[in-house]
């Protein structure tokens, strides 16, 4: 119902009434306790009078800060042990919140009187725990297509100004018998020397940001040789689609108007 992944042993099931002095544990807890295979085992409280039996063990999730390690965490299903009152409950995809909240307010007021009926959405408070984050990405991806945009405005003016330049080159090759792939290949050899080099020098300072960055999550992703590999691919492409253009409209003029032009 919580949407646990279990790693080893069960959830609670209604099929066990032993379950009501079980408890289920996390990653964290497990490796704290120190047991292989903790399933069957039994902790005790501080005074060891109350035991439980460990009937499952889930995978750690992020409840706090993400980047802090998660904390150990150890589920009752006796509510004796509840420290405050709080309940979390799962709504029926097919039933609106607001239908939803309208009763379970009543049932919670009827059984805890003294406390207030407050709720938070699940979604909505971890969303507010990476809100930073994807506010840096949607900024980071704004960034980057203003940068992309204004690079591709000046490679396509720098081909443009090539490819003036080495017009009346351009006419000699062609009446010698160069065809407009080798012209091709000619104007646009340049800048794919310069985009080859400048990924050759970014990489390396892109993953050593990039992995500093990383370091002050607890839980992090990895970086692959092959995101490098394709952004490098890339850029390649985007050059030789904005510098193309000029590229191949220097090739096909004639080239008798080519070597007339002073």
């Amino acid at each position: 119902m919580a949407g646990w992944k279990f790693i080893a042993g069960r959830d609670y099931s209604k099929a066990f009434v032993t379950d009501s002095a079980g408890v289920i544990i996390n990653e964290t807890a497990a490796k704290y306790i120190g047991l292989k295979n903790p399933v069957g085992e039994y902790i005790k409280n501080y005074d060891g009078k109350q035991s439980w039996k460990i009937i499952g063990v889930i995978k750690d999730m992020i409840m706090d800060s993400p980047y802090e390690p998660v904390k150990k965490a150890f589920f009752f299903l006796d509510n004796r042990y509840t420290f405050a009152t709080q309940l979390d409950l799962k709504i029926k995809p097919t039933v609106s919140a607001a239908d939803a909240l309208a009763k379970i307010e009543p049932v919670f007021k009827r059984l805890v009187p003294s406390a207030s009926f407050d709720y938070k959405f699940v979604d909505e408070e971890f969303a507010r725990k990476f809100g930073q984050e994807q506010r840096i990405g949607k900024l980071a991806t704004l960034f980057a297509i203003l940068a992309i945009f204004i690079s591709c405005l000046g490679l396509f003016g720098l081909a443009s100004f090539v490819a003036e330049q080495r017009t009346k080159e351009i006419g000699i090759r062609k009446v010698l018998g160069a065809s407009v792939v080798n012209l091709w290949q000619l104007l646009s050899k340049d800048f794919i020397v310069l985009v080859i080099i400048s990924c050759i020098l970014a990489t390396p300072l892109a993953y050593y940001f990039m992995n500093n960055w990383l370091q002050k999550y607890t839980y992090k992703t990895e970086i692959h040789w092959w995101t490098f590999l394709a952004a490098s691919a890339g850029a390649l492409f985007i050059t030789l689609l904005t510098v193309s253009y000029q590229s191949v409209k220097a090739a096909l003029m004639n080239p008798v108007k080519s070597l007339k032009t002073e």
